[in-house]
């Protein structure tokens, strides 16, 4: 009887491999397609899975990040000593409820200041998770990439409940030209982790997202990759200080442009 039972799971399982049409993509993406169902739902397993990614989404958003140990990492990065600011949401519940708060920073006094060709700003945004897992991995991809094209790079700095925007009033007031702002994305049910790098020329307040660059889905491996991505990222740069401005007519070429 036992080798009956085995006998038959290899026949369901080989039939099931033959009938499910969906196998070859679901290995080429991470999205949810040809659910199996039960009846006229869904089965259980896959009402579970949806709750834990559900679940996941949601401390990606809500868990604070954790400061200390990432500002020792971005310190140990060589690139200056790192700025702590907070954005003018007050707290997780105003920062979701007021994007507007959450797009200007507090304590721009505390920011060094020079001239740098570019900055770099970490936010936590809606996925605490990604900059705590990804962050500095890019940020030191980004530095060799940006560094061995003989740009300047200024001093990190770190802002909690951060939105894109407030990168253009730390790169104005610290003097950098070009701004690259490193924010955990909004989480879906497919990836929790996921960071962006927002580009933009000449930042100050009020540049919309039409002027501004965006690179996301950065979360290997299963994502974009740390070098892939700060390579895009020096492509953009250059072509941005080419072009004079970032954003809508600023394109990624993977040809060499000339540095102003």
């Amino acid at each position: 009887m036992s080798s009956q039972i085995q006998r038959d799971d290899r026949t369901t399982a080989a039939e099931a491999s033959v009938t499910d049409l969906w196998a070859p993509l679901r290995r080429t993406t991470q999205a949810r397609i040809g659910l199996p169902r039960a009846g006229m739902g869904m089965t259980a397993s896959t009402v579970l899975e949806l709750q834990a990614a559900l679940a996941a989404a949601r401390d990606a958003v809500h868990v604070p990040l954790d400061v200390d140990p990432l500002l020792d990492a971005m310190a140990a990065l060589g690139l200056g000593a790192p700025t702590v600011l907070h954005s003018k949401a007050a707290d997780r519940s105003v920062y979701l409820r007021r994007p507007d708060l959450g797009r200007a920073p507090d304590g721009l006094d505390l920011l060094p200041t020079g001239s740098w060709d570019v900055g770099f700003v970490v936010g936590d945004g809606l996925s605490s998770k990604a900059v705590a897992e990804h962050a500095v991995n890019l940020l030191t991809a980004l530095a060799e990439a940006l560094g061995d094209s003989g740009l300047t790079l200024a001093p990190p700095v770190l802002v909690t409940q951060a939105r894109v925007a407030v990168g253009d009033w730390i790169g104005q007031t610290m003097g950098v030209r070009t701004v690259l702002m490193l924010i955990g994305e909004r989480p879906g049910l497919s990836v929790a982790d996921s960071l962006g790098i927002y580009l933009t020329h000449e930042p100050r307040p009020g540049r919309t997202d039409a002027e501004r660059n965006c690179i996301s889905n950065i979360h290997p491996p299963e994502g974009l990759g740390y070098a892939e991505a700060a390579a895009t990222a020096e492509r953009l740069v250059r072509g941005a200080r080419a072009l004079g401005r970032s954003g809508v007519d600023l394109k990624n070429v993977s040809g060499p442009v000339e540095l102003s």
